[in-house]
């Protein structure tokens, strides 16, 4: 999902507008919300979601399929601006320091993956909560990584470098199929974290709040 230079045509400096906007508003809610206590697992996270990016699938038309991390943090952090705050950190350190996408694509790919990713994931898990915590987790993490992908792929055939039905029906269905390892995996790891360190997680996720329920 990463989108290199060179394929946004004229259409980056909007979104690098947008991802500013973005990045300071996750900047303010970590300077509310973030303590000794949770800095760490945010660290933690953050340096997990590194990695998992860094397995690539390539697609057709120059872009890639790979794991997103958005809801994990939005999920845990009970607050969308966390993930754009990770993902923006993230994505920086990989365009600048590793190649991974490109400078002037640096603003969509934040929009993607932070602002679509973590507002999908936080929403998509508050709305379906009801029906029980795994079943809303895994469904809400997949549904943001899968429309994000979407995203990137209407954004790209806006800029004229993506063709629009094929690119659609190319990245939907890499990051269906992604989107299922990651919502496994983000599933696991919130269940890792309660069954360990329950104190970290939020009521809303928390075993000893749905339990009490």
């Amino acid at each position: 999902m990463h989108v290199p230079d060179g394929l946004l045509g004229l259409t980056w400096p909007i979104y690098i507008i947008i991802a500013a906007v973005a990045v300071i508003y996750s900047l303010k809610w970590a300077s509310e919300n973030l303590d000794e206590r949770n800095v760490p697992l945010l660290a933690v996270l953050a340096a997990g979601i590194f990695a998992i990016q860094a397995m690539n699938v390539p697609i057709p038309w120059g872009t890639s399929g790979h794991m997103v991390g958005a809801a994990l943090i939005a999920i845990i952090f009970v607050s969308p601006w966390a993930a754009v705050l990770v993902l923006s950190i993230v994505l920086i350190l990989q365009g600048f320091i590793y190649g991974d996408g490109g400078i002037t694509a640096l603003g969509v790919n934040i929009v993607n993956m932070g602002i679509i990713g973590g507002f999908v994931g936080f929403y998509g898990y508050k709305t379906l909560k009801g029906i029980g915590r795994i079943p809303a987790i895994f469904i809400a993490a997949w549904a943001a990584t899968f429309l994000a992908s979407i995203a990137c792929a209407v954004e790209l055939s806006i800029a004229g470098t993506f063709p629009l039905a094929a690119g659609v029906a190319s990245m939907g269905l890499y990051h269906a199929v992604i989107g299922v390892i990651e919502a496994v995996i983000t599933v696991v790891v919130i269940l890792g974290i309660d069954r360990v360190r329950p104190d970290l997680l939020p009521d809303w996720i928390s075993s000893r709040k749905t339990e009490a329920v």
